[in-house]
């Protein structure tokens, strides 16, 4: 039996508790983001991840590629939250700020992203030169929404696991 204050003992739950909320913040930071920007539906974010693995006829697809892509979304961010979890007792990342190794791991995570999975993947190409704002705002979402969160949460695993 856990108490409120100590987690599940099992490293998969953890990492699915993780998982979700990282992809939930980030694809929820995602949405805001084009709306705010003055754009109508949302739904183009998720056909356009999922054009990474199918190319730009999913940008004329229907809810169903939508749902591939939301899919596609969840396992890059579990994807990085594994990954996460995995180096946190190898690296001693313990004994470091759980909010340093976030901002970092935010940054490896856009390095990663945008410097060899987008690149490597279907995705309609941009056009135009490279944009500094989006760059910056786009890490950012990823340290707040993915980098910071998983940390806590990994060390929290890490910290209770004994």
């Amino acid at each position: 039996m856990t108490t409120q204050n100590q987690p599940a003992r099992g490293l998969w739950p953890a990492i699915l508790r993780a998982g979700l909320l990282a992809g939930t913040l980030d694809i929820s930071s995602a949405f805001i983001k084009y709306l705010i920007e003055g754009k109508k539906n949302p739904e183009i974010i998720l056909k356009y991840i999922a054009s990474g693995v199918m190319g730009r006829p999913a940008m004329q697809g229907g809810w169903d590629i939508a749902a591939l892509g939301l899919l596609l979304h969840y396992v890059i961010a579990f994807i990085f939250t594994i990954l996460l979890f995995w180096l946190y007792p190898r690296l001693k990342l313990v004994r470091f700020h759980p909010l340093l190794i976030g901002v970092l791991y935010g940054i490896f995570t856009w390095l990663v992203m945008n410097l060899m999975v987008v690149p490597y993947s279907k995705v309609p190409k941009a056009t135009g030169p490279f944009n500094w704002n989006q760059a910056i705002i786009g890490a950012l979402i990823l340290i707040v929404c993915i980098g910071i969160p998983v940390s806590f949460l990994a060390r929290k695993y890490y910290l209770y696991k004994k």
